[in-house]
This record gives C-alpha cells, structure tokens and sequence, in this order.
C-alpha cells in the first residue's frame, strides 16, 4: 500500500488504466472471434467486417495497449484467412 498521497493517486491512476485497456482489449478479442467464426462459415460479410477489426487492432496499438509488430501480425493473419475464401 502507497504511503505518499502521490503514490496513492498513480495507483487509482493505473488502476483505471489497466481496467480501460482490459475493456478495448476484450472488445477487439470479440470482433476477432467473430471474425473467425464468420470466415468458417464461409460469409460473404467477412470482408465488410475485417475494416473493423482492423481499425480496432490499430488504435490498441496506437495506444500502446498491444505493439505494432503485434497488430501487424494478427492483421495479415486475418486478412490470409479472408483471402482463402
């Protein structure tokens, strides 16, 4: 526990940081799910979505909730599997 009032307010600060970047986290993890099952099922809809979830891995990595390498990588993932179809 932070004794200094500075150290009491960084931890409420991270606190609500880290609960923010949980929430955009699952929400993007979601749009992927769905994107996936989509993809499987073969849905002509895949390819309007993925700008979605492209535009939501890239603000979690201008974020800096993931990094930009990682938001690269999960993209070109999806978008082989949308290619495939």
């Amino acid at each position: 526990m932070p004794n200094k009032k500075n150290a009491k307010k960084e931890l409420r600060k991270s606190a609500k940081r880290n609960k923010q970047n949980n929430e955009v986290k699952s929400k993007t993890k979601n749009l992927i799910k769905k994107t996936k099952k989509e993809i499987e099922s073969k849905d002509a809809k895949v390819k309007e979505n993925f700008s979605q979830v492209a535009k939501a891995i890239d603000k979690m990595a201008k974020k800096g909730i993931i990094k930009k390498n990682t938001a690269a990588r999960k993209k070109s993932r999806l978008q082989k599997k949308i290619n495939k179809i």
